[in-house]
């Protein structure tokens, strides 16, 4: 309702109402915790690696004990206490060790015993997480947990530079252009948050041009968005020969999917600035943030990040991620199995910043889904996070004609549930795709064991 509203406002008020939803999730994020827990995190990610250790470990303990108190699913597993001792690096592995992995299955199915009971209800924030598999995993988070969150987000940005004042130019996956609108602008600014907001629905290469005027006319220090959306922006950008002049921006700020080498160079040669990309969840669970090397630093305040290896070199390992954080005082994850894979190497960065450092994480690669009008559409797995009562969903093309939706539907699932997935498709693809949703018993994995979200052979990544 509130989104049909929206689209029959007159674009002036379209940037009205963005700006005022700009504010209100400004107040939710930047409070005086965050600001006081940046200006520490910007002293301690300068810090020796010993006093790393020493700050995980008091985060550890803490999380550990009151999971052990507050969290019934902790409680029940009868955790010994969290260990001591003047090694915190010691003490933290004889803590970890003691304590099972945690599967997402599990949490899946019994997601309300990982709710803190000491957590005032007042202060819960609601959240959902689609994860990888388009299934829709209901969260609870309170303030401080998003405050943390962007205190990573913010001390990257600072690093290059960035300041809060700042104009910049996102490309998310925020429903802010009608999608009947034909002519541009197809983007809406956000005042209080000095931001301009650019569609992902409306990328038809008819409109590229206007996406390319956009980027050049207006007033922006950096740009963040979908590797996946910026990579399609830069290449209509070098493609027209209309590269930014190097400088022009302190720097491009990439997250929600994995950045691929085709991805990189496109971008950065087009918006003539480096990527620092940022791996994170919905969770709250990890936090890793890219140096000037183009490492991924696990910012080590924000969590632990352990690796189940599976393989290893020389100077590095690899294996499926095991992540602890420890912000999220409402919903604990700890040992989570989050789904992805990741390299971490075993020497130090040579940027000078001490930590847990990987060179990659396999995270979410999906394809695009393609409109019969030429647009190019990622990132839909935003359809399912309040759909609970789909277990699990993949969309498959064979053509620009028509998609296939195979849905794993819960007990819970009815007219009404198939009706609004619906509704939900077709606010980003349009009417006149043809949509086909098929219930299914299971989804296959791909032979390597992930999941993917999104399966079209015309709009396939590579």
């Amino acid at each position: 309702m509130i989104l049909k509203l929206y689209g029959r406002l007159p674009i002036f008020a379209q940037n009205w109402a963005c700006s005022w939803a700009g504010y209100r999730r400004s107040r939710l994020r930047y409070t005086p915790y965050f600001w006081r827990t940046l200006s520490a995190w910007e002293i301690s990610g300068n810090g020796s690696l010993a006093s790393l250790h020493a700050l995980q470990h008091g985060r550890l303990r803490t999380l550990v004990e009151r999971a052990r108190k507050y969290v019934p699913h902790y409680r029940d597993l009868d955790l010994p206490p969290p260990a001591g001792g003047s090694d915190p690096r010691e003490a933290i592995r004889e803590t970890l060790s003691s304590i099972p992995v945690l599967e997402k299955a599990h949490y899946r199915e019994t997601p309300d015993r990982f709710l803190a009971e000491d957590i005032p209800r007042s202060k819960l924030i609601r959240g959902r997480t689609s994860g990888t598999t388009g299934t829709a995993l209901p969260l609870w988070f309170t303030a401080e947990a998003l405050a943390e969150e962007y205190a990573t987000i913010w001390r990257m940005r600072r690093r290059e530079g960035v300041g809060f004042r700042d104009w910049y130019q996102a490309f998310g996956g925020q429903i802010i252009v009608p999608f009947s609108q034909e002519a541009p602008p197809f983007y809406r600014s956000n005042r209080h948050g000095r931001q301009f907001l650019h569609s992902l629905y409306h990328m038809t290469p008819g409109n590229m041009g206007s996406y390319v005027d956009a980027v050049h006319d207006l007033p922006s220090s950096y740009i963040i968005g979908y590797p996946s959306s910026l990579h399609l922006v830069g290449r209509a950008m070098l493609e027209g020969g209309r590269s930014l002049p190097k400088g022009h921006l302190k720097g491009i700020f990439t997250s929600s999917e994995s950045l691929l080498a085709f991805h990189r160079n496109t971008i950065e040669e087009a918006f003539g600035a480096k990527i620092y990309d940022r791996y994170g969840t919905s969770e709250f669970a990890v936090s890793m943030t890219m140096c000037r090397e183009r490492k991924l630093h696990v910012d080590m305040e924000f969590g632990i990040v352990e690796v189940d290896v599976v393989e290893s070199g020389d100077g590095w390992e690899r294996g499926p991620l095991l992540v602890t954080g420890f912000g999220n005082d409402a919903t604990p994850f700890i040992r989570y199995r989050i789904g992805d894979l990741g390299t971490r190497l075993t020497s130090p960065c040579s940027c000078g910043r001490e930590g847990d450092v990987f060179a990659d994480v396999d995270g979410r690669i999906e394809d695009f889904i393609v409109t019969p009008d030429g647009r190019r559409i990622g990132r839909l797995d935003h359809i399912f996070k309040d759909l609970l009562d789909i277990a699990e969903a993949q969309i498959l093309q064979e053509t620009e004609a028509a998609i296939e939706v195979l849905i794993v539907p819960r007990e819970s699932y009815d007219r009404a549930g198939e009706e609004r997935l619906l509704r939900e498709l077709r606010s980003r693809l349009g009417e006149i795709i043809k949509i086909d949703i098929r219930k299914v018993e299971s989804i296959p994995r791909e032979p390597n064991g992930k999941f993917r979200a999104v399966r079209s052979r015309v709009g396939k990544q590579s």
